[in-house]
């Protein structure tokens, strides 16, 4: 098991979905993520709405710094998507935190496996205990509407 890193002083993580800034999050990944450029307000909302959602709060402002969402059944399995960290605050393993956040969250729900999807960030969730798939060659998808990001 790898340790759980500290979050940053002055900050603080939230899984209450009413703390998050619904506008602030669908600015950040339709604007600046490669997974959900050109997301609708309104699919962000559903997401929101259909998922277990984490946001990072800067104690002092109040004002949110980074965002993750899981989608799960609480009993079997998870998938963690739309990790975001706000520009400004990278680099003080706000996104470490997060996420080391999310799979403690998730661990007493008993899950066999959280699963997520990156193009760029290995090194981030590596430090997690994230590992490519073992048997990749189990694993399907069925793609119902093709995004940019899902070219090779």
């Amino acid at each position: 098991m790898t340790d759980t890193p500290r979050l940053a002083d002055g900050y603080e993580i939230s899984t209450d979905t009413d703390r998050i800034d619904v506008a602030r999050v669908h600015h950040w990944l339709s604007t600046d993520a490669y997974w959900a450029l050109g997301r609708t307000r309104d699919k962000q909302e559903l997401a929101v709405a259909g998922s277990l959602n984490f946001g990072v709060f800067d104690t002092a402002s109040g004002a949110q710094v980074a965002y993750a969402r899981v989608v799960t059944d609480r009993a079997t399995f998870a998938w963690l998507c739309d990790v975001y960290v706000e520009p400004a605050v990278r680099g003080k393993g706000i996104g470490t935190a997060l996420v080391a956040a999310v799979r403690d969250h998730l661990r007493p729900h008993g899950l066999r496996r959280i699963l997520l999807a990156t193009a760029d960030a290995h090194g981030v969730y590596e430090k997690i205990g994230f590992r490519p798939l073992e048997r990749p060659g189990r694993w399907m998808a069925l793609v119902l509407d093709r995004h940019p990001c899902d070219t090779p």
